[in-house]
Formats: structure tokens, C-alpha cells, sequence
């Protein structure tokens, strides 16, 4: 199992894998044949409450952090991210442009760690 993570509007390469897309959200102007997702999997982003709460602001990463964890716990499209990732290499697609602060980190550090 390998779990990368992308920026929707990074270039595709072969070496991605399954391209998974865990915005809630499309990414604003992408062509849905240029982005090449193999799975939009929205369910397994944070809520709407809780994605616009943080804000994407580094301030409330922690909280946001275990706010989402406990989104994910009883989320079923998390038991689905969770399967797809022991069958094969994938890439975590997110639209925002932190790349340190958003949704597709936390869920490859839980990949990871339940590896």
C-alpha cells in the first residue's frame, strides 16, 4: 500500500495510481476529463459545518484535526478509503491550496498509521 497525496491541479502521472478525490466540493475550473479521478469519494470529506468553520485557517488545525476524526469514525466511505488503500497504490486529490493544512493529510495519516 502506497498512499500519495496531489493537488487536483497537478498534472496526473502513472505513477499515481487510483486517483481519489476527497473534496466535498469539484475543484473549482477543472475539466472533469483533465483532473482523471478514478473515484470521487465526498462522503469520506468533512462536513460542510465543520470544512467551513476551519476555514483552512493554520490557527484551528488541531481542533479541526479531532473534529474530523470523529467524523470519520462510524463514516462508511472511510471503511471504503480504508479497503481501496490495502488493494492498491492511490492518490489522495485535494483542491485547497495549503498542502499542509487540509483533509487529504489527515486521512493518508490515518492510512498510514493503519497500515
Amino acid at each position: 500500500m502506497n498512499v500519495m497525496l496531489k493537488r487536483a491541479y497537478e498534472l496526473p502521472t502513472e505513477s499515481d495510481g487510483t486517483r481519489v478525490l476527497v473534496d466535498r466540493l469539484w475543484p473549482r475550473g477543472l475539466a472533469k476529463a483533465k483532473a482523471c479521478i478514478d473515484l470521487w469519494l465526498k462522503e469520506v470529506a468533512p462536513s460542510t459545518e465543520l470544512r467551513q468553520w476551519f476555514g483552512h485557517d493554520p490557527e484551528k488545525w488541531q481542533e479541526f484535526k479531532r473534529r474530523y476524526r470523529a467524523e470519520l469514525k462510524n463514516n462508511p466511505a472511510w471503511a471504503e478509503l480504508q479497503k481501496l488503500a490495502q488493494q492498491k497504490d492511490i492518490t489522495l486529490v485535494y483542491a485547497a491550496r495549503d498542502q499542509l493544512h487540509n483533509e487529504a493529510v489527515i486521512l493518508k495519516q490515518w492510512l498510514d498509521a493503519s497500515a
